[in-house]
């Protein structure tokens, strides 16, 4: 792991436990905050995350927004008894060709939200806790230097405790120790969960789909610097879990955000040489665990050439 990495982890890596509501609601002043779930056929669990957040967090969270991206059953009538502002995502700037995905979602709640700090949740969270979004808060409303803060936690699948995540430990870890190994850091780069400052967030392009995550981390690296993103620990995050078939589409989309983002730094030829280390993390008792591996690979001539 690289030395800046090493200070980075130390310096910019929190737990949601480390603000309790009194002290946010007394850092927050005047800050407006706006909480953005970007929702498809959620209706089993966008009300009662949308609830939660208005029972445990008002006067922390001012705005509390569905972007209903085209869903097939009832999700924006139950986001709307729950107390959210409702909007479909292809009625948000009409006078542009509507674009799919949920970048897209994401993109467009820039334009009816006013927070000037925006938290986004996913909308398929099961057990869902306000700790979500007062962690996201606690570093941006503590620190100005902060723009940009990722949730990472435990992600179960079947019994295994941290079974989930897949595409980010065979998609979006490598590709982020490769090309830009400053931010190999992040426990959970694909995260859902996220906060920054709307003043930044406006200031960088959205991947339209499942890329979105990768491309905003890359670009506000480069807009702002490793010491302006933050990660919070969250615990445990349980949701639904997609099929092998619909993680090789988003890790299609994910690879082609980072191609992008290589082009346009002048890297796609490989004209740098890319970082051979990989950094994981193991979870103990006294918290995570640093492992890195070198992933340096060696090639072999034919075998035509070889004189025996």
């Amino acid at each position: 792991m690289l030395p800046e990495v090493e200070t980075w982890l130390r310096d910019r890596s929190f737990s949601a436990s480390d603000w309790s509501l009194p002290r946010l609601h007394e850092l927050k002043g005047s800050t407006t905050v706006s909480v953005v779930l970007p929702a498809r056929d959620e209706s089993a669990t966008v009300g009662e995350i949308v609830r939660v957040i208005r029972r445990e967090l008002a006067g922390l969270v001012d705005q509390v927004v569905v972007i209903d991206s085209r869903s097939t059953d009832d999700t924006a009538a139950v986001a709307a008894r729950a107390g959210a502002e409702v909007h479909a995502q292809d009625e948000i700037l009409p006078s542009l060709k509507p674009l799919d995905g949920k970048g897209e979602a994401l993109w467009k709640s820039l334009a009816v939200t006013h927070g000037d700090l925006i938290v986004f949740i996913d909308a398929d969270l099961r057990d869902f806790r306000s700790s979500f979004v007062s962690g996201l808060l606690g570093p941006l409303l503590a620190d100005p230097r902060v723009h940009y803060v990722k949730g990472h936690y435990d992600r179960p699948l079947g019994n295994a405790p941290t079974g989930g995540g897949r595409v980010t430990e065979l998609v979006a870890r490598p590709l982020l120790n490769l090309h830009w190994p400053l931010l190999s850091g992040f426990m959970q780069p694909l995260a859902g969960e996220y906060a920054g400052r709307r003043s930044v967030l406006e200031r960088v392009p959205f991947v339209t789909g499942y890329g979105v995550e990768l491309g905003l981390l890359v670009d506000l690296l480069e807009l702002s610097g490793l010491d302006a993103l933050a990660q919070v620990d969250l615990g445990s995050r349980a949701h639904s879990h997609q099929s092998t078939e619909a993680l090789g589409g988003m890790a299609a989309q994910i690879m082609l955000a980072a191609w992008s983002r290589l082009d346009r730094q002048g890297k796609a030829l490989m004209l740098e040489e890319p970082s051979v280390r990989l950094t994981q993390f193991h979870r103990s008792a006294s918290g995570h665990r640093v492992v890195d591996r070198d992933v340096s690979i060696a090639e072999r001539p034919p075998m035509i050439t070889i004189t025996r």
